[in-house]
């Protein structure tokens, strides 16, 4: 894939710009953490410092999508050793927590907010292991904006004063602490309104302070994990989970199972990226304690078919790729898990022979409407459900989303990190931290035996999920995410094939209309599915709509602009000028180059 200049630079319906640049690039969900990475490039930093600045300024900025107690999954290349290396952002499941526990406290599904699915949290590790295998700035450098955004505040966009108002009233009468936090003089602050939030200043400034009191920045780094995992920041977080009896979505109370053990086990992790070549590229993705692979196992599948021949968005084009994406998922459904703990065929499932079995699954005039996980029984998705508890259950207001920060520099090293829980709607505000803690534990099933079953120290199977992409035996020249739960790889999907099948700029690839289906389980609590839909941005021609729902799809119309909120950066393997785009979907994301 050659990055395409001539046919754009103005982007397409959005009018967004193909951002470019020659020394460094940044793709991140808010405009400000894009200007707090940009900033590390000016301070000498590479990519990896930028990407940390960005996703600490995002933790801030975006409290309904991401948070400092959330997790942040990344795929990095490190120029200087010339691999790829997958991190692995995600916390794992407390000591105290297991099936039986769950069980005894009379649940069959693991809760979607309070204390009870929290695991321990994994951004900060993640942030300070990238900094210190591959980044060049000292850590309270790249703490800098950050600190200066929840010190001095920034305007609140739209929808973030949405999501706090839809929250406002379960903070006032269940979390004290996120009613303190979020609602100055007892309100949401208003659109445009100056926000300051002094406690995550205060949390933020701890870390850069254990930092800056060590001389060497090895030696801070490794300072500024110990405050978080084994100083006052997990105690603090440990006796606010064992104190407070939490209302949930259970309709009870329950408290955190989070320990100072927990915490003090916690390292980030460099591992093995899982990866797959489509069309002469190497797509890398994060291993399955993700949904990562899925995209992998799509584009296998896709191998099999003419795309450019059907169509960009026709009938033909729209129903192959979702039918490829409901035998990849149904895979995750049933193979994906930790495999620490779990043995997954990853290497069977990404082989050609496997997907040329599978893709002689595919009626090219009709739409499944089951789960067909490979070598298993096919079964109707809401038989693995309860699908009657699940309809009578309510997900918190203004659930939160996620986002995501993509970096590259002159030097080669490239980034995509996808920051995600600690939401505002998760749990309650820690107590003098600032911030809630994350939810993932939502994401274990409590089925014995399932790779994705909950266990003691065990990683959840998420949804996050970053994505490098090489031409074979080059490094890596594409990077790109974006939110959505499970969605995600869907609408990453879409992109990328824009760009390898048909040929689009960055900036025209993330701004394409979208379409994605809801078929198979969500990982979300209360796990709902539903079978054969069908999700359609109104830019596709109504023609193609109808041609879709007469192969048995339920087609659903979206607004124009509904779909997935990509961000990438790349470089251009002919003439080396570093490129951004960021979709225009979601107002505050934003890309900048220099």
């Amino acid at each position: 894939m050659e990055m395409n200049v001539e046919r754009t630079t103005t982007g397409s319906s959005g009018g967004r710009p193909l951002v470019m640049g020659s020394r460094g690039v940044i793709s991140a969900g808010h405009y400000l953490a894009a200007e707090a990475g940009q900033a590390m490039f000016r301070r000498g930093g590479n990519a990896v410092d930028a990407a940390a600045a960005a996703g600490f300024a995002l933790t801030v900025l975006l409290p309904n999508q991401n948070g400092l107690l959330g997790e942040a999954p990344t795929l990095v290349h490190s120029a200087r050793q010339g691999k790829v290396w997958a991190v692995s952002g995600h916390g794992t499941a407390p000591r105290a927590a297991s099936i039986e526990a769950m069980r005894r406290l009379g649940l069959e599904i693991m809760p979607g907010d309070g204390l009870l699915p929290a695991v321990v949290p994994s951004a900060v590790a993640t942030w300070i292991e990238l900094l210190r295998r591959f980044g060049r700035l000292r850590l309270a450098e790249v703490l800098g904006p950050a600190i200066e955004l929840a010190d001095g505040g920034f305007p609140v966009f739209e929808g973030l004063h949405r999501q706090i108002a839809a929250n406002a009233d379960r903070f006032r009468k269940d979390w004290p602490s996120s009613a303190e936090a979020y609602l100055p003089g007892g309100r949401p602050p208003g659109i445009g309104e100056l926000w300051r939030q002094p406690d995550l200043a205060r949390t933020l400034r701890a870390l850069g302070r254990a930092d800056a009191r060590r001389r060497g920045r090895a030696a801070g780094l490794r300072a500024a994990h110990e405050e978080f995992y084994r100083g006052s920041i997990a105690r603090r977080i440990v006796a606010f989970c064992k104190s407070s009896a939490v209302p949930d979505s259970t309709g009870s109370s329950h408290t955190g199972l989070l320990s100072l053990e927990d915490f003090a086990a916690y390292t980030a992790r460099l591992e093995e990226p899982a990866s797959a070549v489509y069309r002469g590229l190497r797509v890398y993705k994060c291993p399955p304690w993700t949904q990562g692979p899925a995209m992998l196992q799509t584009l296998k599948l896709l191998e099999g078919f003419d795309l450019p021949a059907m169509g960009l968005n026709s009938a033909d084009y729209v129903h192959t790729v979702v039918e490829c994406m409901k035998l990849a998922y149904a895979d995750r459904e049933f193979y994906y898990g930790d495999p620490d703990f779990a043995r997954v065929p990853l290497r069977r499932l990404l082989s050609g022979a496997y997907a040329q079995r599978r893709r002689a699954l595919i009626d090219p005039a009709a739409a499944s409407m089951e789960l067909r996980p490979g070598d298993m029984p096919a079964i109707a998705a809401e038989s693995i459900l309860d699908v009657e508890r699940a309809a009578g259950s309510a997900a918190a207001a203004g659930a939160g989303d996620t986002t995501s920060v993509q970096a590259a520099d002159a030097e080669g090293n490239i980034i995509s990190a996808v920051c995600s829980g600690g939401w505002l709607a998760s749990s309650p505000v820690v107590p003098g931290l600032g911030c809630p803690l994350g939810t993932r534990g939502q994401m274990f099933c409590l089925t014995p035996g399932h790779p994705n079953a909950l266990e003691p120290g065990k990683r959840p199977r998420t949804t996050l999920t970053p994505s490098l992409a090489a031409r074979s035996r080059r490094p890596p020249h594409l990077a790109f995410g974006c939110p959505g739960g499970d969605c995600q790889d869907q609408w990453g999907l879409q992109f990328l094939l824009n760009l390898v099948e048909f040929g689009m700029s960055l900036q025209e690839a993330v701004e394409a209309p979208t379409f994605w289906t809801a078929h198979w389980p969500e990982s979300f609590y209360p796990r709902t599915a539903q079978p054969g839909s069908l999700y359609l941005e109104s830019r596709l021609a109504a023609p193609v709509r109808d041609e879709l729902a007469s192969r048995g799809h339920r087609v659903q119309v979206r607004p124009a602009w509904a779909g997935g909120n990509t961000m990438a950066v790349a470089r251009d393997q002919a003439g080396g000028a570093l490129h951004a785009a960021a979709s225009p979907r979601y107002e505050p994301a934003y890309a900048i180059g220099w």
